[in-house]
């Protein structure tokens, strides 16, 4: 049967938009109550714009770099180029940047600011674990977040979380007013600490803002790599098993990669973590209900 690639996500799409447009005017807000506050913060602004120019050409160098991943040539991986060439061509896609992390956790991840330069990623524990119709299966969900450009607003959208959070979390003790309670300065500290509350809730409607994005997002790569692979059963085999080696995985093991969260296509964490409840992915039972209601239309069809 031929399996052709089923359209553009429009909802996908306006939740992307509407995201953006809504960190975009909490953040003009944001600077606009630091300005006014008279914190000084131009040179702060200019030097987080140059960081966001940075983030966005070189985020899948970054997030490479982050990994401990390297690129591989399709001499060195010829299996895995030519699942990930096949799936291109069926998505319509150009053929992705093909890298390889170093890594006990299993798992997989796609980056970059949009279809022509984007890069895909596996671990070696991913690859060792999963059979070929698996590993197909989550390179179709890999794939899928790239035509759909959701990775690149992730990354814009991460990064001006991360500035807030960097406020919430060091503006008060980098200014040295925790615990001064002299005269000349309880003005400066109340302003300080105004700012700091501003912080706090920019960076709270951030974080929810991210994670229904986030969220929606896995389900549409979830939807992609069933019609690009014709087979829901074989990423949900994968995520299951992914989800099973994860429980052994050591602490340690886990803290090294659990930046790449929002990236991966299952959270570096156990699923008994409280922490789950505000990851950036839906639950696997929820994934896996969709993809057998998948499965089912699929049959009908």
């Amino acid at each position: 049967m031929e399996r052709r690639w089923y359209g553009k996500d429009w909802e996908l799409s306006a939740r992307m938009f509407f995201v953006m447009f809504l960190l975009a005017a909490l953040y003009l807000l944001f600077i606009a109550f630091l300005w006014k506050a008279g914190v000084g913060f131009l040179g702060m602004a200019l030097i987080a714009g140059a960081l966001l120019v940075v983030q966005f050409f070189f985020s899948d160098k970054i997030v490479l770099w982050s990994m401990g991943a390297r690129e591989v040539d399709p001499h060195e991986a010829p299996e895995l180029h030519a699942m990930i060439e096949r799936l291109s061509q069926m998505a319509d896609l150009p053929k992705p940047k093909v890298a390889i992390a170093d890594s006990e956790v299993p798992n997989a991840f796609a980056t970059g600011r949009g279809p022509k330069n984007s890069v895909v990623c596996v671990t070696t524990s991913l690859l060792r674990r999963l059979d070929p119709p698996e590993l197909e299966a989550v390179l179709g969900h890999e794939l899928t977040h790239v035509r759909n450009r959701d990775v690149m607003v992730i990354t814009v959208a991460g990064f001006f979380a991360a500035v807030a959070s960097f406020l919430v979390h060091n503006l008060l003790f980098s200014f040295g007013y925790l615990g001064d309670t002299s005269n000349d300065r309880d003005g400066e500290g109340m302003g300080i600490m105004a700012v700091w509350l501003v912080s706090m809730l920019v960076w709270g409607i951030s974080f929810f803002l991210i994670r229904a994005l986030s969220r929606y997002r896995e389900y549409a790569a979830d939807r992609g790599s069933a019609v690009l692979t014709g087979a829901p059963s074989q990423l949900a085999s994968a995520l299951v098993k992914i989800s099973g080696v994860m429980e052994r995985i050591p602490d340690r093991d886990l803290r090294k990669v659990e930046g790449m969260n929002a990236f991966f296509i299952l959270p570096a964490m156990r699923r008994s973590s409280l922490m789950e409840l505000l990851s950036t992915h839906p639950s696997l039972e929820k994934r896996l209900e969709q993809l057998k209601k998948l499965e089912r239309d699929m049959e009908r069809a």
